[in-house]
């Protein structure tokens, strides 16, 4: 073989630059679909309802047949080998690139979900003895479970892959946000602790897939100034209204300076992804122009996806 020919043989690193795995799981009725829909759309070969033994051959087949991206979805259905998706997972980054996404929901907004498609949830006409611990369940006699109740089995189920990759909560997201966020996510690098800056309204529920949450409620709100109240934190009136207020200023300083100390320990705990949500009232003005200034200042640092739940924004940045 010659140089050259040496040369040309692809590294690891580089079949792992070329390859990429996106793994959606979560729960039933909060857009895994949706997801692998986005997905498929961006040119992605998807598999629904994966088991997980199965993912290694797929991708390997993949990568054999020249396809270089890659997602699968897993579910409940596979319960007895879920625990095994985080090592499946961590032997397979050093191959491919890969991307683990968990979809959440608050319990009432699926059960609303299913009575509004008259869907069944997958659970709902036998669990075994060993997903509930139902002695009734041993002895081989199946009954059907209230839908909340197979909702809260469900999530025990998949415990075992809620904790790994990005937690998305979809309560109050729409589908078209969603294939959004789907697709700004598998975009970003992974070469670096991904952070996600998210503004929300308090009134509407705190979002599920955070790490940390900051109240603003207590700064100056520009909702009550008539000029400012049809504006967000994204336009300059708004903006410059709260950078004249020394109490924004010190919110602003206060959060940096405690991401700025804790982040590096989360990096280095092997943290992929760290959520990090800032509620007002509204999540019109103050939150959304606190996560805007947060984001940028720590761009040069980490991988930054932002998204503004109340106002269905998202964006990403890779620096």
């Amino acid at each position: 073989m010659s140089p050259s020919e040496t040369a040309a043989v692809p590294t690891p690193a580089d079949a792992r630059a070329t390859h990429q795995l996106v793994l959606i799981s979560g729960l039933s009725g909060s857009g895994k679909s949706v997801a692998l829909t986005a997905l498929e759309d961006s040119g992605y070969y998807c598999v629904d309802n994966l088991p997980p033994q199965l993912i290694t051959p797929l991708v390997e087949q993949t990568r054999a047949s020249g396809q270089k991206r890659v997602a699968v979805a897993v579910d409940a259905r596979s319960a007895e080998s879920l625990a095994d998706v985080p090592r499946l997972l961590e032997n397979l980054r050093a191959s491919c690139e890969v991307h683990a996404i968990y979809l959440d929901c608050a319990t009432d907004t699926l059960v609303q979900r299913f009575s509004e498609t008259r869907r069944r949830h997958p659970l709902t006409s036998r669990v075994t003895a060993q997903q509930i611990g139902n002695p009734a369940a041993a002895r081989g006699e199946g009954y059907a479970n209230a839908l909340i109740e197979s909702i809260e089995i469900e999530r025990e189920l998949l415990s075992p892959v809620a904790e790994i990759g990005l937690h998305i909560d979809t309560s109050q997201m729409k589908s078209a946000q969603l294939r959004d966020w789907i697709k700004q996510t598998v975009r970003v690098q992974d070469s670096q602790m991904v952070v996600l800056f998210e503004s929300f309204a308090f009134k509407r529920g705190v979002p599920l897939d955070a790490d940390y949450v900051f109240d603003v409620r207590m700064l100056p709100n520009p909702h009550y100034d008539p000029v400012l109240r049809p504006l967000t934190g994204r336009d300059a009136p708004v903006a410059e209204f709260l950078l004249r207020q020394p109490e924004v200023l010190q919110m602003q300083a206060d959060i940096s300076g405690f991401l700025q100390r804790w982040l590096p320990k989360l990096a280095a705990d092997h943290r992929s992804y760290v959520g990090v949500a800032i509620g007002c009232t509204g999540g019109q003005h103050r939150s959304v122009f606190l996560s805007e200034q947060l984001s940028r200042a720590f761009a040069s640092q980490y991988t930054i996806l932002l998204r503004h739940r109340e106002l269905g924004a998202t964006g990403a940045s890779e620096q």
